[in-house]
């Protein structure tokens, strides 16, 4: 059976992107499971956008409280025990602990650079 295919005029004013390429998708013979299952996919990804965008805010802060009290931009015993911490969600989670150790590695990285270019101060002071 095939999903009739509808046009951007049918889709309601304010219908997201997503909803729009569901249909497309729909209309190109994909089957509804993996439809729903990218939609899916694709909301997730928006989350954890969202979510590392409230991070890095949260993270920010942190390297301004760093610069103003001398401490310096990575602390290493609070990142051992950070891997640790992920490692035992990552397994209880059933996700690979090395992927999981791996994505906080690069997040940590990314932070430590910004409170480095913090702690330096603006630029041209």
């Amino acid at each position: 059976m095939t999903t009739p295919v509808a046009s951007s005029d049918s889709m309601p004013d304010g219908a997201s992107p997503d909803a729009a390429r569901a249909v497309a998708e729909s209309g190109r013979g994909l089957p509804a499971e993996l439809v729903r299952l990218r939609g899916s996919i694709d909301n997730i990804d928006a989350a954890l956008v969202y979510l590392l965008a409230e991070r890095f805010k949260a993270t920010q802060q942190v390297g301004v409280l760093k610069a103003a009290r001398g401490l310096p931009p990575s602390d290493p015993g609070r990142e051992a025990r950070q891997v640790a911490r992920l490692r035992t969600l990552a397994h209880e989670a059933e996700l690979d602990p090395v992927f999981a150790e791996k994505f906080l590695a690069f997040i940590v990285e990314e932070v430590i650079r910004h409170h480095e270019e913090i702690a330096k101060g603006p630029v041209g002071s």
